[in-house]
């Protein structure tokens, strides 16, 4: 391309003219010309992710060779190279962007201190911060719930808050959403996002998709927005924040073909329950989705958005709905009107408008769903993908009690199915009780078809005179004030109030763990009798540990099925041909008497669904009177605060850098843990609870933190030393060196002590030995945790040899500096006979590292060799790169301070 802004002009700026003004755009069909005419037929995600490419070449970052890539996508060569995407925006929510912020002023602190300028490290792209995932439900069941949540908030992260609002006034390009307002994705598909993006350049407008990466793994919810978007991890996201790409290998792209249009009773979390069960079982690890197909206008705007919110679930990068009428009817329906004709022109000229006629794309390959063939279901007890058909779930729950936990059972003896403990006003405590009800999470709290069955399913149910057993604890967390709104307008909000669940917050709450505390005689009797209880939630998560630390059982389901259960009391019951529950007049209720039709449903939505809620609630969406009064410091530098428990400096700038291709680092490696299949991001760096006696609660007893004031680890994560005692904390993480010890604890080698893994890697830093990680298949499924890196990091462990890596993780594992390999296939733990009492050492890196690299692996155990290969998890030459120099961040800073000419 050679002289690249002027040659983009001349072949591939086009322009469009609406209302007297002209928008400039890089032309995907004047670029078509360019490349023989196989742009057209790419599928819409490739021909976005090629624009952006277009349009920000600079020949360094995005070069020819790139564009020709994604240009000649379909031809299959290029899938094993990295392509570069630097997205419009980015966003946070605060688990994971307070840690990023941390991370960008300790880098500030780093560029100061080597003689740099502190004011360039700013985002180069604008940074918007959600405050979610703080508001914990520890009270509930009447009005006064959400103002005690939401003062006990305050009190509780009065630290953390202090911090992002010196961030808010200290680093430009970022906005702070305060608490109380809503879920980042829901804000984000309600508020946050743009039909187009418009930049004033050279005295001309140019236009372009809108796109954005965020620091939460269901940031592809947008994507049902025909905005394309993926989570990344928070290290991932600050080196994007300072101007660098985020590269990542050729993407396969599944088609999903939509066919046929949902049975009444039929919700789109039964839809997207469906998928996740279908597409994981696919395996799609790594891989773009697109739908297409005639069901496809049958498919309401938030529908798709609870389709690709569990993108997550079922492995892929990203779930993508191309632009067309539904979308933009969205737009205009929640107030954001004034660009559509702009939008669709654009998108028109561009052939990325999806439209009846618009030919299929060439995917990599087509898998066909019919949504007639979906049917009411749950999702559980341990794992989202692991679905059960409604009429089942009593059943299936008595199968999963006795199963072995490899099989994800609870491998109890039968005879204790029958064990129940006497509760209040005569009811009892039994095994399969649902203790937790919650309507949360933006997965379904941003569907207004759900939420209003929801509403109608409680009024019924009241109309009735049923009533939910004393013991369930019921939650509404709401993932924007909308929905509050249109549930009073309707009528439904006051019904939802006497079954127990008023509004306790806007947050994330349940779904990532803050679900509080329990009635403390259900808690009594559960630790009592190791009563295996159950929640049901209308989240997206329920692995184990994460939704309570008392609940061993956890089902997702949609927000009617949330009431219906917390009436019936038990999951123990077949909901379709068991009675709920008994009327005033002792009449049997069956969920079919109270269960909503479409028609009532979509009634309330045309009447009390409007634009002008929308623009009433988001017009003061950044403006918080109790957040503007928190005291902020001022200066360019944070001053941090020794007796802080919640933000310390950065540690990964202090010291010298870590030397990530150092071989010696990789001999005589000891195994720290020796795990299983499916282990999650939570596993490794919970998010909930923090345990009196765990190595975490030690240290901040230590600090003088009452345990009240706890909190949980994701508000701790701006504080390096309590996340690194919380690593592979999660009390039901089970490590195979343990000897049957659930929770945190290892075999500390070769003394052969049990102990927790924090104290046995302090042990072995002493002694300055290497460690290893070895686990089964889907290491780091779930959350994009960078926590679970840099934990895993400040451990001492160099290396991570597993099965197969879900994305995110492995990206973030590289990022700091950690060595992802995996087993050639066929092979594993158990193949080779490990135990994990060997010494490992990775040869056939002292030559460099090359992508994919196949290294030996030289095993000994009491004077026997064993070697076998094994893959190098670096999938490019960007994290070659990125981890030849210790990670991203040292990258980065390497390179500003170069173009600062700071040795």
């Amino acid at each position: 391309m050679g002289d690249k802004e002027e040659r983009i002009e001349e072949k591939w700026l086009d322009s469009i003219s609406l209302d007297g003004k002209e928008y400039a755009y890089v032309s995907l069909e004047l670029a078509n010309q360019s490349f023989h005419g196989t742009i057209a037929s790419l599928p819409f995600c490739i021909k976005i992710l090629l624009e952006s490419a277009l349009r920000q070449y600079d020949g360094t970052y995005i070069t020819d060779e790139h564009i020709g890539q994604l240009a000649n996508w379909k031809q299959g060569q290029w899938q094993e190279k990295e392509v570069p995407f630097k997205p419009a925006r980015i966003i946070f929510q605060d688990f994971t962007g307070i840690p990023a912020l941390v991370d960008l002023a300790a880098m500030r602190e780093a560029v100061d201190r080597r003689g740099g300028n502190a004011a360039e490290v700013n985002p180069q792209i604008p940074v918007d911060l959600v405050i979610d995932h703080s508001v914990i439900i520890n009270h509930s069941g009447d009005k006064l719930a959400f103002e005690a949540n939401l003062s006990r908030e305050y009190e509780q992260n009065d630290e953390r808050y202090r911090f992002v609002r010196w961030a808010q006034n200290s680093f430009e390009n970022f906005r702070v959403v305060p608490p109380s307002n809503g879920i980042v994705h829901q804000v984000n598909l309600e508020y946050l996002a743009s039909p187009v993006r418009i930049e004033e350049s050279e005295n001309r407008f140019l236009v372009y998709p809108d796109s954005l990466v965020g620091t939460d793994s269901h940031t592809p919810m947008i994507n049902g927005l025909g905005i394309i978007g993926w989570g990344v991890g928070g290290i991932e996201a600050e080196a994007v924040m300072l101007g660098q790409p985020l590269y990542f290998v050729m993407p396969e792209v599944i088609g999903v073909n939509l066919k046929g249009a949902l049975r009444e009773g039929v919700s789109a979390t039964d839809l997207a329950l469906t998928i996740t069960n279908i597409l994981r079982t696919k395996g799609v690890v790594g891989k773009f989705i697109e739908f297409f197909g005639e069901g496809l206008d049958g498919v309401s705007l938030t529908d798709r958005a609870t389709i690709a919110n569990m993108a997550p679930e079922y492995g892929a990068t990203m779930s993508y709905f191309p632009i067309d009428r539904i979308a933009l009817d969205y737009f205009e329906e929640t107030g954001r009107g004034d660009g559509i004709p702009l939008a669709k022109a654009y998108y028109q000229a561009q052939g990325l408008y999806r439209s009846d006629s618009t030919p299929v794309p060439g995917f990599t390959e087509v898998i066909e769903v019919d949504l007639a063939a979906v049917s009411p279901l749950l999702a559980g007890p341990k794992r989202p993908q692991d679905s059960i058909l409604l009429p089942e779930m009593k059943s299936e729950f008595e199968k999963a009690f006795t199963a072995p936990v490899a099989e994800r059972g609870y491998g109890l003896e039968k005879q204790k199915l029958d064990q129940r403990v006497p509760f209040d006003n005569m009811e009892q405590l039994q095994v399969g009780s649902v203790v937790l009800a919650s309507i949360t999470s933006c997965t379904n709290t941003s569907n207004p078809g759900v939420m209003i069955a929801a509403g109608l399913l409680a009024k019924k149910a009241v109309e009735k005179g049923l009533k939910k057993p004393s013991f369930v604890k019921a939650s509404l967390t709401p993932g924007s004030r909308v929905v509050t709104k249109y549930l009073e307008a309707a009528g439904l909000l006051e019904s939802l109030e006497e079954l127990g669940f008023f509004v306790d917050g806007y947050g994330c709450a349940t779904c990532c763990g803050n679900s509080g505390s329990l009635d403390p005689l259900v808690e009594q009797a559960i630790k009592e009798e190791d009563l295996i209880v159950s929640s049901v939630l209308s989240g997206n998560r329920n692995f184990e540990g994460r939704i309570h630390p008392l609940i061993k059982a956890n089902y997702l389901g949609s927000p009617p099925l949330v009431v219906a259960y917390a009436l019936a009391g038990t999951v123990r019951k077949d909901l379709v041909n068991e009675p709920l529950g008994f009327s005033r007049d002792d009449e049997a209720v069956y969920l079919k008497d109270i269960w909503p039709s479409s028609s009532e449903i979509d009634a309330l939505i045309s009447a009390h669904i409007k634009k002008e809620l929308y623009d009433e609630e988001y017009k003061n969406i950044f403006h918080n009177d109790t957040w503007s009064s928190i005291p902020v410091s001022e200066g360019l530098l944070y001053q941090w605060d020794d007796r802080s428990t919640y933000i310390k400096e950065a540690p990964y700038f202090q010291e010298t850098k870590p030397n990530g291709h150092n071989a010696e680092g990789l001999k005589s490696m000891k195994t720290l843990l020796l795990l299983k299949d499916s282990i999650t991001t939570d596993h490794i760096s919970p998010a909930g609870h923090i345990p009196l006696k765990s190595p975490a609660g030690t240290y901040l007893a230590g600090q003088g933190v009452a345990v009240r004031d706890f909190n949980n680890y994701g508000a701790r994560r701006g504080n390096h030393h309590v996340m690194i005692r919380g690593t592979f904390g999660n009390i039901r993480i089970r490590n195979k060196l343990a000897e049957g010890m659930e929770g945190g604890f290892t075999k500390h080698l070769p003394s052969g002590e049990i102990m927790n893994i924090f104290d046995a890697a302090e042990k072995y830093k002493r002694s300055k030995q290497s460690l290893l990680i070895i686990a089964g298949k889907e290491y780091g499924t779930g959350s994009s945790r960078d926590w679970a890196a840099k934990g895993t990091l400040l451990l001492g462990v160099k290396a991570v040899l597993a099965e197969s890596f879900e994305r995110i993780h492995r990206s973030n594992l590289v990022g700091m500096g950690v060595l992802p390999l995996q087993f050639l296939p066929g092979e594993n733990a158990e193949t080779w006979n490990l135990d994990g009492t060997e010494t490992f050492t990775v040869t056939g890196l002292d030559a460099g590292i090359s992508p994919k690299q196949q290294v030996g692996i030289l095993v000994e155990k009491e004077g026997r060799k064993t070697r076998f290969s094994a893959i190098t998890r670096l999938d490019s030459l960007v994290e070659v790169e990125y981890y030849w120099n210790g990670g991203i961040l040292h990258t980065v800073l390497d390179n500003m301070l170069s173009e600062m000419a700071v040795e």
